[in-house]
C-alpha cells in the first residue's frame, strides 16, 4: 500500500528470506534475498528485498562489481543509510577473506605464489592501492597482518616507522611487504623500489629482515625476491 512501510514480517512465512534460509539450504536464496537479510527492513513503498535489488542494480547485478562499491556509493540507494551500508560492506569483506587461501593458525609461508594468491583474493575489489605487511616470527610463521596504508589509483603513502613499530609490537623477526597495482601493470615503479630499499635498510638496524615485496594484480604478481631485487 502506498505510504506504508513494508516489512518482511508481513509476508507469508515461506516467502520471508530468514525463514527460507532456516528451512532450506542458503544456496536456495537469491542474491537479493540474502542481501535483504543484511538490510533487514525496507522503506515506505518498498521491502528489504526491493532495496536489495536496487543495491544489486547499483553494482550492475554483479557481486564482483558490488564488492568494489564504497560505503558512500552504497548510500546512493534511497533507504540505504550508513548503518546498512556498513553492514553490506562488512559482509562483502568477510566474503573476500573467506576466499583468501592463507591458512589460519599462524601458517608457515612456503613461497611467493602462496602469499600472492592470498593478497590477490584480499585486494580483488580494491580500485585503489593498498599496502599490507605480514609479520613473521623466527619459525617463519605469520604472527600478524596489517594494512598500513591505502591510497589513490596509482600510489599509496607508507611510513617505514609505522611498519617497524608494528614489527616490534609483534616480536617479528622478518617481514613480507605487499601491495596491489589496480592498473594491472605488475612491474615495480621507481617509488616502489625506493620504498623497499628504505624499509629494508631501516629494518636491518633492528635486526629485522625484509624477505620479499610482492606486487599483485589481476594478471599475476611480481616478487622482488624471486627477481633478485632484495
Amino acid at each position: 500500500m502506498q505510504g506504508q512501510k513494508y516489512s518482511i514480517k508481513d509476508w507469508a512465512k515461506d516467502d520471508r528470506p530468514r525463514e527460507k534460509l532456516l528451512s532450506k539450504n542458503p544456496s536456495s536464496l537469491s542474491d537479493s534475498e540474502l542481501l535483504a537479510i543484511l538490510i533487514r527492513s525496507g522503506i515506505r513503498g518498498g521491502s528489504a528485498v526491493d532495496l536489495a535489488k536496487k543495491v544489486l542494480q547499483l553494482g550492475k547485478n554483479d557481486l564482483q562489481q558490488l564488492g568494489r562499491l564504497s560505503i558512500k556509493e552504497l548510500m546512493l540507494v534511497k533507504g540505504i543509510g550508513q548503518a546498512k551500508a556498513i553492514t553490506i560492506a562488512a559482509a562483502l569483506e568477510l566474503g573476500r577473506r573467506r576466499q583468501a587461501p592463507l591458512p589460519a593458525g599462524n601458517p608457515v609461508l612456503k613461497d611467493s605464489i602462496q602469499v600472492a594468491a592470498y593478497f590477490q583474493a584480499l585486494f580483488r575489489d580494491h580500485s585503489h592501492e593498498v599496502f599490507a605487511v605480514l609479520f613473521l616470527n623466527r619459525a617463519s610463521r605469520v604472527k600478524h597482518l596489517e594494512i598500513v596504508s591505502q591510497g589513490g589509483l596509482t600510489a599509496t603513502v607508507v611510513d617505514p616507522r609505522v611498519i617497524l613499530k608494528k614489527a616490534l609490537e609483534n616480536d617479528a623477526v622478518s617481514l613480507i611487504l605487499c601491495h596491489n597495482h589496480p592498473s594491472g601493470n605488475l612491474r615495480p615503479s621507481r617509488a616502489d623500489i625506493e620504498l623497499t630499499i628504505r624499509i629494508r635498510e631501516a629494518a636491518l638496524l633492528l635486526d629485522i629482515k625484509v624477505l620479499d615485496h610482492i606486487i599483485v594484480g589481476e594478471g599475476g604478481h611480481y616478487s622482488f625476491s624471486d627477481h633478485g631485487d632484495l
